[in-house]
């Protein structure tokens, strides 16, 4: 495994490095232009955010999400974090520890002898022991493999192609001074620019790949650490897949649970990457696990999530565990040969309209009014009202189709089940269950919840017209919530992460409506009235 790590990395890292260093020849083979300083003073920023990251995200797990450091653990879990540690010569990580009964795990720091891992609540209550064990063994693997340092390396290079990009074009356009004034090296510099923005999106994507990469060697690592890959199989179906029974939390040997995150922090952010997670313990039928997998291996809209994913599909994970199991002598702990019920990719091409078809009437009604003006040298009114109005018509399509009303109860094993089901189409549901988290768990910032019924757990998307109301409800009223029965009524997606869109919750005998649907409606109507009075003009 460390060799095949080894030579990815190496091969990922002299192809972008390569990348990067094409591009600068070739600048310097134009003109002498003073971007060198600009450059490095860009890799100069990056780098110190590096250093600096670790304490400032010490900083904010202390402030907004209260964690402890260093954290109690439970003898079996420290005594493990030891052993992994003896194994792999690196010296005892930070451990942390945040007070919210949502599972979350993620790692950040410089090395591995200077890595912190992060935990919550959740993750000792819901989690066995085994599958405690998986996941930080899944979070020490991202330490031991230099995934903190080895992704702020990869990340240099978009920021220094886009910062090329800038300065190329902003040269063309005569704001960096030359010696060079001639037309032809003033084209070249920009279509340098043109070349560097397209390496950079690139370059975005193969970072993109590299960090799925590192996660599978990271569940690896665990596999092989605990010498039990069905137990981060396990516990990645209740993470990613949110099915937790309801006799889990009765049976677990601690408490409660929510939905969370689990990955690894990269130095462009102190904020995790991470893929969408909910945990506890409890068996999970086949069923329902094969029934949650489809979505993953089905819905083209899945594959496209995952290629703009620092995380791999859950199934996908699950299958590379699985084909691990037979090595430990295990049971694969899932097997998946079903075929499709029906032409997924045709319905995925319908949505993929009905998203770019308002963009296809803007973009035209822009041009069709260019074309106008340009011969007539008179804003043309008419067509302009008359684009616009087909736009918002067809604006107004998508939304009401992304938003039906025939809401019925459901579980979430039910909406889990759902295959047809993306950023798009929705299943509108109404639910029950206890709000048992935040849906960033821990943090005072986050407004959205996690609710848990007789089935399973799902995150809930609390989001009003103005972002600062929800951030005000965040701050001074959502606390409050956590803990209470709740019926919710919304809109079920997968973007890939399972997450219901609230239109209206009640809670302590009190129903709190949610205005940013009705928003989009009167907006609409707004604009088509105001395209209308453009044909009388």
């Amino acid at each position: 495994m460390k060799k095949s790590l080894f030579g990815i990395s190496v091969l990922t890292i002299t192809g972008l490095y390569g990348l990067l260093a094409a591009v600068l020849i070739a600048i310097f083979a134009i003109a002498e232009l003073p971007i060198l300083p600009a450059i490095l003073i860009a890799i100069g920023f990056m780098l110190l955010q590096f250093l600096i990251s670790p304490w400032l995200t010490d900083l904010s797990m202390r402030w907004f999400y209260k964690a402890t450091f260093p954290a109690e653990l439970p003898p079996y879990l420290e005594a493990f974090i030891r052993q992994v540690c003896e194994e792999q010569k690196m010296k005892m990580p930070r451990v942390g520890l945040i007070h919210d009964q949502a599972p979350n795990a993620f790692t950040y720091g410089h090395t591995k002898n200077n890595a912190r891992i992060v935990i919550t609540e959740g993750i000792l209550e819901m989690l066995d022991e085994e599958e405690a064990k998986a996941v930080v063994a899944h979070e020490l693997g991202h330490a031991t493999h230099y995934d903190m340092l080895l992704m702020t390396m990869v990340q240099l290079v978009p920021l220094v192609l886009y910062a090329i990009f800038e300065m190329m074009t902003d040269y063309r356009g005569g704001k960096i001074d030359s010696d060079s004034s001639s037309s032809s090296d003033d084209n070249k510099g920009f279509i340098i620019g043109i070349i560097a923005y397209v390496l950079y999106l690139i370059s975005e994507y193969i970072i993109l790949w590299f960090s799925r990469v590192r996660e599978y060697y990271a569940d690896e690592f665990a596999a092989q650490a605990t010498r039990n890959p069905n137990a981060l199989a396990g516990a990645l179906v209740k993470i990613g897949f949110g099915l937790v029974t309801a006799s889990a939390s009765q049976d677990s040997r601690h408490s409660v649970a929510s939905p969370t995150t689990m990955g690894i922090s990269d130095a462009k952010s102190s904020s995790a990457i991470v893929a969408s997670a909910v945990a506890t313990t409890g068996e999970i039928s086949g069923a329902s696990v094969h029934n949650a997998m489809r979505w993953d291996l089905w819905n083209y809209w899945a594959k496209w999530y995952e290629l703009n994913s620092t995380h791999p599909l859950i199934s996908k994970r699950l299958l590379a565990l699985s084909a691990m199991a037979p090595d430990y002598g295990q049971i694969p702990y899932v097997t998946f040969d079903e075929k499709p019920d029906r032409d997924y990719f045709g319905t995925f091409l319908k949505e993929l309209g009905i998203a770019a078809l308002p963009w296809i009437a803007f973009i035209a009604a822009v041009a069709a009014a260019a074309v106008v003006f340009f011969q007539t040298d008179d804003i043309p009114f008419k067509v302009i009202g008359i684009g616009g109005l087909v736009t918002v018509g067809l604006s107004f399509f998508k939304y009401m189709y992304k938003h039906p009303k025939n809401f019925t109860h459901h579980t979430v094993e039910d909406l889990m089940a759902e295959v047809n089901v993306s950023g798009i189409t929705a299943i509108p549901c109404e639910m029950t269950g206890q709000l048992i988290g935040r849906g960033d768990p821990g943090c005072i910032f986050s407004e959205n919840f996690v609710l848990r019924d007789q089935t399973g757990i799902v995150l809930l998307n609390y989001n009003q017209p103005l972002k600062t109301l929800n951030k005000i409800f965040a701050l001074f009223r959502a606390e409050r919530y956590i803990g209470q029965d709740v019926y919710v009524k919304g809109w079920f997606r997968r973007s890939p992460t399972p997450y219901v869109e609230m239109l209206s919750f009640q809670v302590l005998d009190k129903t709190r409506k949610l205005y940013t649907y009705k928003t989009g409606i009167v907006i609409r109507v707004i604009l088509a009235i105001a395209c209308a009075v453009l044909l009388f003009l």
